[in-house]
């Protein structure tokens, strides 16, 4: 007779010979990471930046204010009837306006930093022109070593992301689809308890961390050069804490869900918020002083300054305490609240 396994075991295996055979699944965790990094890394690679669009109002000026802003390498300059200028302002085909009046104006959106960038290129090239001349001699230094580079900062928060995104959507959609194909009701009437499936499900899960870590970060080092600059060991804890605590909110979104459309509406409203505010693409230090400490609370948030701690600054395990602090707080309440509200049906 063969050994009888472990109920947990049996249940593990199962959920991950379930997510091999997904393969909508697979692509999400490991292919789609890839390509948006390609995607993002290539977009922000080391080139000459883009010039900023501006209109000249047509008019007596025109022509030698076109002249001046020609001259300046970060501006591409062009004459427009007075009519088509505004609407071109206010469509954003170009972030700023030069008026033909007596004296120079500038029309833009102050909130735009493309547009404030393009004003003060445009008020330097023609003060220059004017004859204006500078009493300092000054001189540029770029700044592209690695650890330094907007792909530097991506990769930590993609992970980050990736760890979110799979953690509660590959938990979340399976239970809930067993939940529609009647297989949870089934498995009311078996000795396995609750706690075991609940376990299962976040164990398998784990499974593929290591895995998709690996392979978003072995790319990015053989694509853009990222490197690891701390503890790969403190890298993998703070892997294991963010999956862990997504993996519980997947757990809890999942607990009362009865179909795909109800879990993946809960799910997006837990997302949303951490996709715009947690420091993915940007960082939220641009948000105002009195929302940061919210922002820090949340699961992501933590796990992307945890992320960028150990991988770009060599952070210390005290020194990301708070971070990880986090994260455990999210995966244990999450995981106790789910185990207590979920629902066989």
């Amino acid at each position: 007779m063969s050994e009888v396994r472990p109920a947990l075991v049996e249940l593990t295996i199962v959920r991950t010979k379930e997510f091999i055979r997904e393969t909508e699944a697979v692509f999400w965790v490991f292919a789609f990471p890839l390509a948006l990094a390609v995607a993002l890394g290539f977009a922000f690679r080391e080139k000459a930046p883009d010039r900023v669009p501006i209109g000249i109002e047509a008019g007596p000026h025109a022509q030698e204010r076109l002249a001046a802003l020609q001259k300046s390498p970060a501006l591409l300059p062009r004459i427009l009837p007075p009519d088509q200028a505004r609407l071109s302002l206010s469509r954003g085909k170009i972030s700023l306006l030069v008026e033909e009046r007596a004296e120079v104006v500038f029309r833009f959106d102050p909130s735009r930093p493309d547009s404030r960038a393009a004003r003060m290129e445009a008020d330097d090239a023609i003060q220059r022109a004017a004859g204006r001349g500078d009493p300092l001699a000054v001189r540029d230094e770029k700044v592209s070593e690695i650890g330094s580079r907007y792909i530097d900062f991506l990769i930590p928060g993609l992970l980050g992301m990736n760890l979110m995104g799979t953690g509660m959507w590959g938990m979340g959609f399976s239970i809930v689809n067993a939940r529609m194909r009647k297989l949870l009701k089934r498995l009311v009437a078996t000795p396995m308890r609750k706690s075991e499936y609940l376990i299962s499900q976040f164990l398998s899960r784990l499974v593929f961390l290591v895995l998709e870590v690996t392979i978003l970060l072995g790319f990015a080092r053989l694509a853009f050069g990222v490197r690891v600059n701390g503890s790969f060991v403190l890298l993998g804890v703070v892997c294991l804490l963010g999956g862990s605590a997504f993996a519980g909110l997947g757990l809890l979104t999942a607990s009362r869900a009865r179909t795909i459309e109800a879990a993946s509406g809960i799910m997006n409203l837990v997302m949303i918020p951490m996709w715009l505010c947690s420091g993915v693409f940007f960082s939220y230090e641009r948000f105002p002083e009195r929302v940061k400490p919210l922002i820090r609370l949340l699961p992501l948030t933590a796990l992307n300054d945890a992320l960028r701690g150990v991988m770009g600054d060599a952070l210390t395990l005290s020194q990301i305490a708070s971070q990880l602090i986090v994260l455990t707080l999210w995966s244990a309440v999450s995981f106790v609240i789910a185990l207590r509200i979920f629902r066989w049906q």
